[in-house]
């Protein structure tokens, strides 16, 4: 029954995406969204063969398309029989239904898509049960449309209240599986809180920043360990802690989940531990993908969740990463690298800016000198009777 895990077995599965394009968003917003959801869709282990997108004031809110556009896409599915439309926002439970109904396909949202990464990527039992806490919650409200196959039977007297009573059955039970993960990840809560308060001497610096910027890349170029890194959103999910040296500087380095536009509540509210890493460093090093077309959004999407955690006026250090990937023609700047690092990136208040390429290990002694002076003044102020030794 679970929705949680419908791409994980699939194999070349294809698709297609839907959008719409409303009054506050632009056509190039629009098909950058695409461009991700696409990306989404390939890291779950599905390829996009086509894109529809619609301009409407907002959402309709029977069918989240208009009625000419989803025959639009009913037709296309049905001539290159494809089983799988995945729309670029959540979905309500009855617009899926409805969607379903006039589809006869799966469909997946936004923010199933990115469950179903989450639960594919989750290794350790906290991850673990994180994910399916936001999977169940995802799950409860939308019960009825799973067991719409009892609609079809038509003529079936009695068969009504079964269902009914079915789907009571089942609320129930994902109602109670709810409670007991939330009193687990309570219990793992606790534990590590009390693991960041043994680790409490030590200055804490945690990476931060959009999905796939580079974040893992550096943990293992700073820290030399091995924390698995590649080219798809959401590489990393449970938070790794390693005690790192710079000259005679020790300190522990956070690797964090990535943000991404749109993320599911559900997961914020079952992450908050991980997040807690975050709320708790004394610094962060915000990544940015400076190659990325968006990188600007990217950031201020971010700094946006940052400031929901309480963390907009934390010590920062902005990291340009992938200097080594940037074109100007590419990367929606007409700017070469020298003239954008002249702009606000090395004007903004109490941020330190440095531009690095951690692939190819550019200027990371930068990185480290400036991570340098910023642990060792937050050192003096905590332990200013240990200032000598530093």
């Amino acid at each position: 029954m679970s929705e949680g895990h419908v791409l994980v077995d699939a194999v070349e599965e294809t698709c297609v995406l839907v959008g719409i394009i409303t009054s506050t968003v632009t056509d190039e917003q629009a098909h950058e969204y695409l461009d991700e959801l696409e990306f989404l869709a390939e890291t779950a282990g599905a390829t996009a063969v086509k894109r529809f997108t619609q301009k409407l004031p907002l959402a309709n809110p029977r069918t989240f398309v208009g009625t000419g556009k989803l025959e639009e896409i009913k037709d296309y599915i049905k001539e290159h029989g494809i089983e799988l439309v995945i729309f670029d926002d959540e979905l309500s439970p009855s617009q899926l239904r409805n969607i379903e109904k006039e589809l006869e396909c799966k469909i997946l949202d936004r923010n199933i898509l990115i469950l179903d990464i989450f639960a594919s990527r989750a290794r350790t039992s906290h991850a673990k049960t994180q994910v399916e806490l936001a999977q169940m919650q995802y799950m409860l409200p939308r019960l009825k449309r799973l067991w719409t196959h009892l609609e079809r039977q038509k003529g079936g007297i009695g068969l009504r209240g079964p269902g009914e009573s079915q789907i009571e059955t089942d609320r129930r039970i994902i109602q109670t599986r709810i409670a007991l993960l939330k009193e687990k990840l309570k219990e793992i809560d606790k534990q590590m809180a009390v693991q960041r308060g043994n680790r409490g001497q030590l200055v804490r610096v945690a990476l931060v920043g959009y999905t796939n910027v580079g974040k893992s890349t550096l943990m293992n170029l700073l820290s030399k360990s091995e924390v698995f890194a590649e080219n798809k959103l959401f590489a990393t999910l449970d938070t790794t802690v390693r005690k790192v040296v710079i000259e005679n500087l020790p300190f522990l380095l956070t690797d964090t989940v990535g943000f991404i536009r749109k993320l599911p509540h559900q997961l914020v509210e079952s992450f908050k531990s991980t997040l807690d890493e975050v709320r708790e460093a004394d610094l962060l090093i915000h990544v940015v993908d400076i190659s990325h077309p968006n990188f600007e959004d990217q950031l201020h999407i971010v700094n946006e969740t940052l400031a929901e955690l309480d963390n907009k006026d934390k010590p920062m250090i902005l990291v340009f990463n992938k200097i080594d990937a940037y074109k100007p023609d590419e990367s929606g700047s007409n700017m070469t690298l020298e003239e954008l690092k002249k702009t606000w990136m090395n004007r903004l208040p109490a941020t330190k800016c440095v531009f690095i390429s951690a692939t190819d290990k550019e200027n990371v002694e930068e990185l480290k000198e400036t991570m340098y002076s910023e642990i060792k003044r937050i050192f003096a102020i905590r332990y200013p009777f240990n200032n000598f030794l530093y």
